[in-house]
């Protein structure tokens, strides 16, 4: 099977089932979970990651099942990990728990997350001290690459607006969970007006969205198989993320050209064929998704998912773009032409002092040993509460 768009990406599925069997009926609950078990071991098998929290487990008075879908999915990943490609990056999960996590575990899942747990496929993170849920999604949503939202309620909402504001996908599912002015259904509708659909995520090749969302509507009489298979797809068919491109773009400067080769040899290729992002270069000859370049150019940058700042020739602009990717804390990679004349020192941020000589190889190979060495460098300024 060929490598999925998915691979090496994180996954959250989110959410949870209202208390009233009138709304979220026995049967419709179990066939959610159907659902999620099936495309947890499909993405398992296609190499991708995953975001789940780590809690208690509550259950409906009304029938015992479990409100949320966490410990189902790591159960599932944990039965399908023979289906996972072994050239897959992890880790395959980050386990996203706060201070009162373990002690809350159910106990028919101990075993299985002391497994998990001390094995190189989990990476946890602690929400520091917090026991607000707020506080516990801000940190799976800066883990996440894709929102898949069933179900629950303002926390749902909650969290596909720092999935918005961070230029993530959200695909919500219109699974009879919750009411339909809340949670995931909300969302759905909100997406079937068409102009909104690409306001939850876009589709690679400039695909139609809308087109996609009305395709996991999901009559009853889909099977679990075709519900899979359905999603699977739209997750595939997605928007790779953004890499935001900061650079010189004026072909009358004698800086250009080297410019123009460094990234057409170098950063295209790299970035997009082995990493799996896709380029943003605004240039003026895209189309627009804004009345103006200036709101395009910030738009596009503040939602990147990484920004590629070259810095040669010294353009003001490429210096204000630089400084708003810093200040938002957003992934950047710092670069100029090896030997030009900059009015500071990049190696304070640890900048690439690229060549212009060398083979291709040679140097892409030095552009991806400075990505691995900085891809996860923290902001300038974190941020800090006041307490915790």
């Amino acid at each position: 099977m060929a490598r999925s768009p998915l691979f090496g990406r994180r996954i959250h599925i989110a959410g949870s089932i209202v208390e009233d069997v009138a709304v979220a009926a026995g049967d419709d609950v179990r066939l959610a979970r159907d659902l999620v078990a099936g495309l947890v071991k499909e993405l398992v098998k296609r190499g991708a990651n995953f975001v789940v929290p780590v809690d208690a487990e509550p259950k409906r008075k009304s029938d015992g099942s479990p409100i949320c879908f966490d410990w189902l999915i790591w159960q599932t990943i944990r039965d399908n990990l023979a289906r996972r490609p072994a050239d897959a990056p992890g880790p395959l999960a980050v386990a996203v728990q706060h201070h009162k996590s373990e002690d809350q575990i159910p106990a028919e899942f101990i075993d299985l997350w002391d497994d998990l747990r001390s094995s190189s496929l989990v990476q946890i993170e602690n929400a520091a001290y917090w026991n607000m849920n707020s506080k516990r999604m801000e940190a799976q949503a800066r883990f996440g690459d894709i929102l898949v939202p069933l179900g629950g309620t303002e926390g749902v909402l909650f969290l596909a607006n720092l999935y918005h504001d961070a230029g993530k996908p959200i695909v919500p599912l219109n699974l009879p969970l919750c009411p339909e002015s809340t949670g995931a259904r909300r969302l759905y509708s909100f997406g079937l007006t068409s102009h909104q659909t690409r306001r939850l995520f876009q589709i690679a090749d400039g695909g139609d969205a809308h087109h996609w969302l009305n395709r996991i509507r999901f009559p009853t009489r889909q099977s679990t198989a075709e519900r899979v298979g359905d999603l699977v797809d739209l997750l595939e068919s997605l928007e790779r993320p953004p890499a935001f491109a900061v650079r010189l773009l004026n072909p009358d400067l004698p800086e250009y050209a080297d410019v123009q080769d460094f990234f057409d040899i170098v950063v295209q290729p790299v970035i997009e064929s082995e990493l799996g992002y896709r380029l943003v270069v605004i240039d003026g000859r895209q189309a627009y998704d804004h009345a103006r370049i200036d709101e395009e150019i910030f738009a596009k940058l503040h939602r990147s998912s990484v920004v590629l700042a070259d810095i040669t020739g010294a353009r003001p602009n490429c210096f204000l773009e630089l400084g708003y990717a810093l200040g938002r804390g957003l992934p950047t990679m710092v670069m100029a032409r090896e030997g030009g004349s900059l009015p500071f020192d990049i190696t304070t941020l640890s900048g690439l002092h690229w060549s212009t000589k060398g083979s291709a190889e040679d140097r892409r190979s030095a552009f991806r040993e400075h990505w691995k060495a900085i891809r996860n460098r923290p902001p300038l300024v974190p941020a800090e509460p006041l307490i915790s």
